[in-house]
């Protein structure tokens, strides 16, 4: 009896650890704990494994049905002792069910059958638990093995020797789900001794056999990008698919002559996919950030839409034109570089000394550039994105490390104070009416409505829509000035479309506007030559 209520507990507690901690061995680590755990569950769920364990505990019972065989006579001579002869205790109700205190049935003199959750020996196994744990994924099924199979084998049909690079198209976007763009990169990954043709054995080696056809479309474009040996992309990863594309795409088909702009349109979009996706802003583009992104859709937008400027997120060419043109109005001497005067002119000189003092501190953010004191064009795409659209997260953090000098995480209103008591001053040089600061911290205040009074943290600004608003009003003069006035214009922009973000809407009306001016310099120019060609001189 004790033995059988042994093997029941010990199949509750079941499964057991599969390490203990050993005093000679020293304390595991919480990675080495965690692998541990991971392979203890894969080997649990193997047939094999299964099948020992149904084995060990058919032994077990066996031994306890051998035991049970001799507990008969030593019942009776205990009841014998207790109870008087003639008088047994009364059965119970056969119908009734079994009390949940008292697992046990009673029945007469005879011997008590514990019911345990064991099976007989004859009975049949139970049903083997199919392996659920995959560390490199889930296999493909045998259905789709064999239709991918058969669509691999029509394509290196007529290619008896390997597909070569012209032919690989119908490989990424029929088998591997990736945009055509990937094309190149996909065949390099393949051809690896550089022989210009991709085998079938190959491509099947590398795809079908690394269950890449049941991966999700962000895990195949992160395994294609990647380096061997890398468990994350850096902005070189990106290069090869953003030259592919400037050769590819339709939209992009006037940048041909010029590979000067090529390489500024692809370095841009490089530049804006790590300021909104590296959450961690450590140049390590990781899986887990691209799935929680927008890259994935983006990526397939642009390769079937023709209008590359309809492919906002990235993308767009307007977009690149308004980064790229402002860059250079400020980049007065055209080294590619731009110092705190340049900055200071940014938006008809709408930014503090303070505020641009903080940034080539270099508190935000580490500037790329390696001359003192500059900030290049990497670092100025990444603050025009803050200062243009200070409702994206990124922005939030970019500017929230400027404001906190202390650097404690939180926003003090002394820190405010400190910034906005240059802005009052420009406001009464430019003969405007002076808003006291105690009134913009209530007025603030109501607004973000911190958790803690007189304490603004970056959780606060994140939870409110117009976190931009407080930034503009101890920084910028001009959007301060703007959202004082509430410009029904604006507010109608918004209205009309809400799915566009403020650097949607900067962006487009700064392209139309520079487009404008080069328009009427194109104009202006052609006058000037019909000019002098009419007045030239006859001999």
């Amino acid at each position: 009896m004790v033995l059988q209520v042994d093997v029941v507990n010990t199949l509750n507690t079941f499964p057991i650890k599969l390490y203990s901690r050993n005093p000679k061995c020293g304390k595991l680590s919480l990675s080495h704990a965690s692998r541990l755990d991971d392979l203890f569950a894969q080997w649990l769920s193997l047939p094999d494994t299964q099948r020992l364990v149904m084995s060990l505990l058919e032994e077990a019972k066996l031994v306890n049905s051998s035991t049970a065989q001799t507990s008969p006579s030593v019942s009776a001579s205990l009841l014998s002792g207790v109870f008087k002869e003639g008088c047994t205790p009364p059965l119970s109700p056969r119908n009734s069910p079994l009390s949940p205190k008292s697992p046990m049935r009673r029945s007469g003199s005879g011997p008590s059958n514990l019911g345990s959750p064991l099976r007989k020996s004859s009975d049949p196994l139970r049903e083997v638990i199919p392996q659920f744990y995959f560390p490199d994924g889930p296999p493909a099924s045998r259905e789709m093995a064999s239709q991918c199979l058969a669509r691999i084998d029509q394509i290196f049909a007529g290619h008896p020797d390997g597909l070569p690079a012209s032919a690989f198209m119908t490989i990424t976007k029929e088998i591997c789900k990736l945009p055509s763009f990937f094309s190149s990169i996909l065949f390099r990954n393949l051809d690896v001794n550089g022989t210009g043709l991709v085998t079938r054995e190959r491509f099947i080696e590398y795809w079908v056999d690394q269950n890449m056809l049941t991966a999700d479309t962000a895990t195949r474009i992160f395994t294609v990008l990647k380096q061997p040996d890398k468990n994350y992309l850096t902005q070189e990863d990106f290069r090869p698919i953003l030259r592919e594309l400037l050769a590819t795409h339709r939209g992009l088909e006037f940048l041909h002559d010029t590979p000067e702009f090529q390489e500024r349109y692809a370095e841009t979009v490089i530049y804006r996919i790590f300021f909104y996706v590296n959450k961690a802003g450590n140049g390590q583009l990781q899986l887990r950030e691209i799935k929680r992104s927008n890259l994935i859709a983006s990526l397939q937008q642009v390769d079937e839409e023709e209008d590359i400027n309809k492919v906002l997120r990235y993308f767009s060419y307007e977009h690149f034109y308004v980064i790229y043109c402002k860059f250079w109005e400020l980049d007065s001497d055209h080294d590619f570089l731009i110092d705190k005067d340049d900055l200071l002119r940014y938006g008809n000189h709408a930014l503090t000394y303070r505020i641009v003092e903080r940034i080539f501190s270099q508190i935000p953010r580490k500037f790329s550039s390696k001359v003192e004191g500059k900030m290049g064009y990497e670092d100025f795409v990444w603050f025009i994105l803050s200062e243009e659209d200070k409702s994206s997260e990124p922005s939030l953090e970019y500017w929230f490390k400027c404001v906190d000098l202390d650097c404690d995480g939180v926003i003090t209103p002394n820190e405010m104070q400190f910034f906005y008591e240059e802005q009052l001053h420009r406001m009464e040089c430019m003969a405007q009416e002076p808003v006291l600061f105690e009134d913009i911290v209530c007025q603030m205040a109501d607004m973000i409505r911190p958790d803690k009074e007189g304490q603004l943290t970056l959780r606060d600004l994140k939870q409110c829509k117009l976190s931009g608003n407080f930034f503009n009003i101890l920084f910028n003069l001009n959007k301060f000035v703007a959202f004082e006035t509430r410009d029904p214009f604006l507010i109608r922009q918004e209205r009309e479309d809400p799915s566009l973000t403020e650097w949607d809407r900067f962006a487009h009306t700064e392209y139309i506007r520079l487009s404008m001016e080069e328009d009427g310099e194109d104009a202006s120019n052609s006058s000037a030559e019909v000019w002098d060609e009419s007045f030239e001189a006859p001999f």
